[in-house]
């Protein structure tokens, strides 16, 4: 068997799958105050259990969900070069995040063409995916509602307030929750139209918060929620040595 972790800012999601066929057994997400239930998963696992990993969410809580698996190793991913038919063409390679490195991978697994790989959560990426599996630089912008705090927190007259989408509209609250979908729809597009005229392109997106913009998005676009966990997956299935 074979347990995938995307441990990111606000949740850690986990999916157990078989080791041959890519089965899925059980998923689910859990808060990072809360790992009993992965304690509770691994008393299940009769067979020998994989674990195989994406975190951006710091060393101590990697210490925390092996301690919670009572594991002794943990298969974290590490951004690299090149994975999986994926070409990473970051200045160093080595910082992009683990979770947009896997959510690339997954992406080119599910995409043949062009795509945009957008995942909203705490932060909101969007990246640049070729068909050749190119990943070609991409944006990292504050979340919808780390935008609307980032307001109150700044300023001494704009509160946080929940408001709604308007296009015109005309209270500060809706004026506040729309200007934040709107920043992040606008990133969004303006990034796509560097892949529009490719044949197939697509805008892959997921994460937590996408909701509350997608209707907004003015392109080629299919939902994907677990984007990272699916790159994990094909990681996990290829032969040792054989990521390229």
């Amino acid at each position: 068997m074979i347990l995938l972790i995307d441990a990111g800012n606000t949740r850690i999601k986990w999916r157990l799958q078989a080791a041959a066929g890519g089965l899925i057994h059980d998923e689910g997400a859990i808060a990072h105050e809360n790992l009993a239930p992965l304690s509770r998963l691994r008393s299940t696992v009769a067979a020998p259990l994989r674990v195989v990993g994406s975190n951006v969410a710091g060393t101590e809580t990697a210490r925390r969900i092996r301690d919670a698996l009572g594991v002794e190793g943990i298969e974290w991913l590490r951004p690299g070069a090149q994975a999986c038919g994926v070409r990473n063409l970051y200045a160093e390679p080595g910082q992009l995040g683990a979770d947009r490195w896997a959510a690339l991978i997954g992406a080119h697994d599910l995409h043949a063409g062009a795509c945009l790989v957008v995942m909203a959560g705490t932060a909101t990426t969007v990246d640049l995916l070729s068909a050749d599996g190119d990943f070609l630089g991409g944006l990292i912008l504050p979340g919808v509602e780390l935008m609307q705090q980032s307001l109150a927190n700044g300023t001494a007259q704009l509160p946080l307030a929940a408001g709604s989408f308007a296009a015109q509209p005309r209270c500060t609250a809706d004026a506040i929750r729309s200007g934040c979908l709107q920043a992040q729809a606008g990133a969004i597009e303006r990034m796509f139209r560097q892949i529009a005229a490719q044949p197939g392109a697509l805008c892959l997106l997921g994460g937590g918060a996408a909701d509350a913009f997608a209707d907004l998005l003015e392109l080629p676009l299919k939902r994907f929620d677990n984007l990272v966990l699916h790159g994990l997956a094909t990681v996990a299935a290829q032969p040792a040595g054989n990521t390229a």
